[in-house]
């Protein structure tokens, strides 16, 4: 894998799950022009990976965890976040007063992007392993959850009404708040219990 020279089956086989997620999510979404703003973001991710793939593969580690952001993703833009069943199943089943499948994305939104933000750091020797490489890379999360919001807000503005469901309040006053809170919270998770894992990924790479 070091020299790109060849194609990992498990990559492959990330790549035809994505595609094939892409097309189901993709039939008779909820609304259209929310399902395209959800799932751009995971179409542009896959071009660049797969433009880079011989030059610069990533781990398998972390090729997984982006295909598992991408479902999140897809599977919210069929059905808007705020439709999603497993968000109304989780309403129901702690008594909550909204569907919160948007906070699991939001969650994953640091979550995931905290992984990626780990390994090319340190395959680039950007910053070193210790608490200055976790500060950098939750606040980095930060920022790219704070980006996110403007783009719902610029895209609202520009569209008005069309864009109520990619927005996805649901009427929480403070979903902005929360939404940029829970990505803090999985870039944390994610370097908290993957970091030794991730490092094991790594020295398979020999990037250690």
């Amino acid at each position: 894998m070091r020299d790109g020279r060849r194609i990992i089956p498990a990559h492959l086989g990330f790549l035809l799950i994505g595609s094939a997620a892409l097309a189901i999510s993709g039939y008779r979404p909820t609304d259209r022009f929310t399902w395209v703003l959800e799932v751009v973001p995971a179409v542009i991710g896959a071009a660049v990976m797969i433009a880079t793939y011989r030059r610069f593969p990533l781990t398998t580690l972390l090729y997984g965890l982006i295909l598992l952001h991408a479902l999140i993703l897809m599977l919210g833009g069929h059905y808007t976040y705020a439709e999603v069943p497993l968000g109304f199943w989780m309403q129901d089943a702690f008594g909550f007063t909204r569907n919160h499948y948007d906070r699991i994305g939001h969650f994953a939104q640091g979550f995931i992007p905290a992984m990626i933000a780990r390994e090319l750091f340190l395959r680039h020797h950007v910053v070193k392993r210790g608490p200055w490489l976790f500060a950098v890379i939750v606040l980095c999360c930060l920022g790219i959850s704070a980006i996110y919001e403007l783009i719902e807000w610029w895209t609202a503005a520009l569209s008005g009404s069309a864009a109520d469901a990619f927005l996805g309040t649901q009427g929480d006053p403070w979903d902005t708040q929360t939404d940029m809170f829970m990505a803090g919270l999985g870039a944390s998770a994610a370097l908290v219990t993957l970091g030794r894992a991730h490092d094991r990924a790594l020295g398979a790479l020999g990037n250690r």
